[in-house]
C-alpha cells in the first residue's frame, strides 16, 4: 500500500519551488548541474522539440488555463494560439519570472495553491507541464476529475511530464528516494527539500484519465517525456 503524502511534504515542495525559481530554467537549458554532455543534451532537446511540435499541432485556442505555470517556458507557446491564458502557480517568484519572460497582456496571473484552488469559470482548454508527477497518487483521480470540471464539454487538455526512465543514464535530477512518492531535491546552494515525484505508466495513466472523464491518448518520447492530449468527454 502506498503511503499517503503528508501536508508537511506538500508545504516543503511549495517552498522548494519558490527557492528554485531563479535556477529552474537551467534544467530545460541543460546548464550547470543539468549538463549531461553533448550527446545526452542533444537527445533532451530533440525530445523536447517533439513535445513542442505536438503541443503546437494540437492548437489550444480560446481561453486556456495553465496549471503550475512556472517560469513561462510553456506559457510562451500557449499564448501563440490562445486568445487568453490564465497562468496559475503557488510561487510568486515563478510568476514574476513568467510575467517578465512572456510580457503579454493576454496572460492573467493567479497566485494560488493548486491543491485547494478552483477557477471562477470554465475554460476552452487546460494545460499542465511537469505538474502531474507532483500530485500524490492518492489525489490523482480527484485532480483529474477537477480538471474535467474546469473545461467546457469537449474542451481540450494537454499535459507533459517526466516519463518512467527506460533504464537510461542521465536522469534529469539527482534524487534520493525516501519512500514510494517522495524524493530529496538539492538546490545549487546545497539545501535539501522533500518533493513528491511520481512517474506514471502510460497505459495506467490513460486509464485513469479515461475514468475521470477524458478521451485522450498518452505518448512517450524515447527517453525523457510523457505527454497526453485529448478532450473532455461530451
Amino acid at each position: 500500500m502506498i503511503q499517503p503524502v503528508s501536508v508537511q511534504t506538500l508545504q516543503e515542495m511549495k517552498a522548494y519551488y519558490r527557492q528554485r525559481a531563479s535556477e529552474y530554467d537551467e534544467s530545460y537549458c541543460r546548464q550547470g548541474h543539468y549538463d549531461r554532455g553533448p550527446e545526452m543534451n542533444a537527445r533532451w532537446f530533440a525530445e523536447l522539440d517533439e513535445v513542442f511540435a505536438a503541443l503546437d499541432a494540437f492548437h489550444l485556442a480560446g481561453e486556456v488555463l495553465e496549471l503550475a505555470a512556472g517560469t513561462g517556458i510553456w506559457t510562451k507557446r500557449l499564448v501563440r494560439t490562445a486568445s487568453t491564458v490564465t497562468a496559475v502557480d503557488a510561487s510568486p517568484e515563478m510568476l514574476a519570472i513568467n510575467r517578465a519572460k512572456v510580457a503579454s497582456h493576454r496572460v492573467r496571473y493567479v497566485l494560488a495553491d493548486l491543491f485547494s484552488w478552483h477557477p471562477e469559470h470554465v475554460y476552452d482548454a487546460v494545460f499542465f507541464g511537469f505538474w502531474l508527477s507532483h500530485v500524490p497518487r492518492e489525489r490523482l483521480d480527484d485532480f483529474l476529475r477537477s480538471c474535467v470540471s474546469m473545461l467546457h464539454p469537449a474542451g481540450k487538455v494537454f499535459f507533459v511530464d517526466s516519463r518512467r526512465p527506460p533504464n537510461a543514464p542521465g536522469a534529469p535530477h539527482q534524487a534520493t528516494v525516501l519512500e514510494s512518492q517522495v524524493v530529496v531535491r538539492t538546490l545549487r546552494d546545497g539545501r535539501t527539500f522533500e518533493v513528491v515525484k511520481n512517474l506514471y505508466d502510460a497505459t495506467d495513466l490513460t486509464a485513469r484519465c479515461t475514468g475521470a472523464g477524458f478521451d485522450l491518448i498518452v505518448c512517450q518520447t524515447a527517453t525523457h517525456f510523457l505527454y497526453g492530449s485529448g478532450a473532455r468527454r461530451r
